[in-house]
C-alpha cells in the first residue's frame, strides 16, 4: 500500500495529557511549518501565521491562561488554575495557527478561513509522517479576548488552532468513524 495512505488510516490524535518529549529539532520544526505553509491559498495570500510556544514559553503561556482564568472566576478552584498553568507543558511543542482572513476584492473571506485549517491539517499529517503524536486543539483560551491579547493576536485574527506536537507515551486508540453510508449522497 501507498505509504501516504498509510499514513491517513493510521493517524490518530494523542490526548496532550499522554504526550511527551523529546519534541521536534529546528530542523523538524522548519520542516514541519514549511509543510504545514503548502495548502490551497487562492491568491497567495498566507492568510495566517504561526505562532510557537516550545521551551519556557510553555510556562508563560500557561501563566497568562492561568491569570485570565483567574480574573474571570475570582473563587475558581486551585486544581483548575493548576491544569491551566500547565496546559502546553505536556506537549514539548505547540503550535498557534493564527487566521488572518478578512475582506478582499477578489478572495472570499471564507477561502481564506478553510485555507488556515488546511494548515492545521497539514501540520498534523506532517507531524504523524515525522514519527511524533499531535492533536488539534482550541478550547476556550482561543476564543478568549483577554487571552488573545496577551499572546499578541489582533483583534482581526482567530485561532485556527493550537497544534501539540510529542511523543505518544503509549499506543493510539482509535475512535468510531462515521459511516460512509452516513454522510455521502450522489447528485
Amino acid at each position: 500500500m501507498n505509504a501516504t495512505i498509510s499514513l491517513l488510516q493510521m493517524r490518530r490524535s494523542v490526548p496532550v495529557a499522554a504526550m511527551s518529549g523529546p519534541g521536534p529539532t529546528p530542523d523538524e520544526v522548519e520542516t514541519l511549518l514549511t509543510l504545514a505553509s503548502r495548502v490551497p491559498d487562492h491568491g497567495k495570500l498566507a492568510p495566517w501565521r504561526f505562532i510557537l510556544f516550545e521551551g519556557a514559553a510553555r510556562e508563560q503561556a500557561g501563566e497568562i491562561f492561568a491569570d485570565v482564568c483567574a480574573k474571570a472566576n475570582p473563587i475558581e478552584d486551585p486544581v483548575r488554575l493548576a491544569a491551566e498553568k500547565s496546559r502546553f507543558s505536556s506537549a514539548p511543542l505547540v503550535v498557534g495557527v493564527i487566521s488572518r482572513a478578512g475582506p478582499h476584492p477578489k478572495i472570499p473571506q471564507w477561502e481564506q478561513i478553510l485555507s488556515a485549517g488546511a494548515v492545521c491539517m497539514n501540520l498534523v499529517i506532517a507531524a504523524n509522517a515525522l514519527g511524533f503524536a499531535s492533536v488539534w486543539l482550541t478550547e476556550w483560551i482561543a476564543y478568549d479576548r483577554a487571552v488573545l491579547d496577551r499572546l499578541g493576536i489582533a483583534e482581526t485574527e482567530k485561532v485556527a488552532g493550537f497544534i501539540h506536537i510529542g511523543r505518544a507515551s503509549g499506543p493510539r486508540e482509535d475512535r468510531i468513524r462515521p459511516k460512509l453510508s452516513d454522510i455521502v449522497t450522489r447528485f
